[in-house]
């Protein structure tokens, strides 16, 4: 039996699997300060038999295990969790603990249980209140010097569109362009309500191409998996697809490429793949 928990900032997802990758039991816990999100988690856990907890944690946070940092939350937006370690907060339970990124273990999850298994090189982008990407290649998870924020790629502006971006800290990033509140900003309207304007998903996928052109470049991943709220408006992907290939301009030929419908696709873990990949990672 393995432990899961997908730390996001509104809530954490709990679970509780067996080494198949089976869910028996979940459970989701508001996210306010670990002072009370902690003990309740804990005691989630309490009641099973359990050997490892996997965690997809949002962050930043130290993934080198050499470090005694690992599992730290850094200069996080969510001020009460800065400095908080998850490694700490399980120290008494006896589980192994390992940790990764919210969006890395949503990759995971996608590679083992959905949209790119079979797969050694895929890429998860989740577009909604940010925009994240988790990196899988050669069969594992993409760290570097701390973890791809993939979301903050400057991108190339259209020419007409004079919004100055949502991010703090980047002007004309992916992130401040194309997330749910860039969208809502620049319209004045969430995007619920904007489903039949068509010059916003043109705009919206313009962006995400130019994102995913520079992906395609540097990652070379096998498949492009794409989820997220913003994703759920599915007009969506065949103007990303169309735009993509538009921008890589004939300069890179794959058969994945030829056949783009199969390359550029929704997630396929029906919105688990975070808590499916945390297990997997307990597994592992």
């Amino acid at each position: 039996m393995f432990g899961a928990i997908e730390a996001g900032g509104t809530k954490m997802v709990v679970a509780v699997g067996d080494e198949k990758g089976n869910i028996l039991s979940s459970g989701s816990i508001a996210t306010t300060t670990p002072d009370e999100t902690i003990p309740k988690i804990l005691d989630f856990f309490k009641d099973h038999d359990i050997e490892a907890v996997g965690i997809g944690a949002f962050g930043p946070v130290c993934l080198d295990r050499t470090l005694p940092d690992y599992g730290r939350i850094g200069q996080s937006p969510k001020l009460s969790w800065v400095g908080f370690s998850w490694i700490d907060a399980f120290k008494d339970t006896g589980y192994d603990v390992v940790i990764d990124t919210d969006v890395n273990v949503a990759a995971l999850g996608e590679a083992v249980y959905g949209s790119g298994r079979g797969l050694d090189d895929v890429i998860y982008v989740t577009i909604g209140t940010g925009i994240g990407v988790g990196v899988y290649l050669g069969g594992k998870l993409l760290h570097g010097m701390l973890h791809p924020e993939a979301g903050h790629i400057l991108i190339e502006r259209n020419a007409s569109d004079t919004f100055e971006g949502s991010c703090p800290y980047h002007k004309n990033c992916f992130e401040g362009l194309a997330a749910g509140p860039a969208i809502e900003k620049r319209y004045g309207k969430s995007a619920a309500l904007l489903i039949d304007d068509d010059k916003v998903w043109e705009l919206e996928a313009e962006y995400i191409a130019k994102a995913l052109e520079a992906y395609i470049c540097c990652y070379s991943p096998k498949r492009i998996i794409l989820g997220g709220g913003v994703m759920h408006v599915e007009k969506l992907f065949p103007m990303i697809r169309k735009k993509t290939k538009e921008y890589l301009g004939d300069y890179i030929k794959t058969p994945e490429l030829e056949n783009i419908d199969s390359y550029i696709v929704p997630a396929g873990c029906c919105g688990s793949q975070g808590i499916k990949g945390a297990l997997y990672l307990a597994i592992k």
